[in-house]
């Protein structure tokens, strides 16, 4: 959970996806969600084969985005769900003991629902301003220490988090961060990488 890259379409560029991710591997991201929500079934799971392929040669594990049936087709590691997706509990009938579970959520509730339900983690935001997700609801920062005081299981900060603001997460409680544009709108995704390694590093001990 600690340097959690979440991918973007929206980035590619220069680089295919594949090769952003590859490169944001390279640059020590310990977990990859693949979010696609405007493909079509059969490119997500053709996608999701590759980059599961891609994610194990470098031994991290790779979640799919709210989609169930892709994750258990492509062998992926796990799945995220939203508070608006398939409920938790459901997903974890759905996929068994063996897939990561991870669902979203903003206030304590929602996380200590989540954890009956079977989550292995939560993601939880957005802790910062973000434009990569329109419809995201900022979570103070009392919130996340809250949440993070009532769970058992990891918290993944997530929504505007970057180089210049991660610090002001230290002391939350959290695990890791989780990273869009940081990661992939990045002009070197792996140099970048290294570095909000560090700080993620430094952001979660203290």
């Amino acid at each position: 959970m600690l340097l959690y890259a979440v991918t973007d379409r929206s980035w590619v560029g220069k680089q295919t996806l594949y090769e952003q991710v590859e490169s944001a591997l390279k640059g020590g991201v310990t977990c990859v969600q693949l979010r696609e929500k405007k493909l079509d079934q059969t490119a997500f799971l053709e996608e999701a084969v590759e980059m599961k392929k891609l994610c194990s040669k470098y031994g991290v594990p790779l979640i799919i985005n709210d989609n169930v049936d892709v994750a258990l087709k492509c062998g992926a590691d796990g799945v995220h769900v939203g508070q608006s997706d398939m409920a938790a509990g459901n997903v974890r009938k759905a996929v068994g003991d063996k897939m990561i579970v991870g669902v979203s959520a903003q206030t304590v509730e929602q996380a200590l629902a989540a954890q009956a339900a079977g989550a292995d983690y939560l993601g939880v935001g957005a802790v910062f301003p973000t434009s990569t997700k329109s419809d995201a609801r900022e979570v103070s920062r009392q919130t996340l220490k809250d949440i993070c005081a009532a769970v058992d299981i990891p918290v993944t900060a997530i929504g505007g988090i970057n180089k210049g603001n991660i610090s002001a997460l230290s002391g939350t409680g959290i695990d890791g961060v989780a990273l869009v544009s940081a990661v992939f709108a990045a002009e070197n995704t792996e140099e970048e990488c290294k570095i909000l390694k560090k700080l993620s590093e430094e952001t979660v001990s203290k």
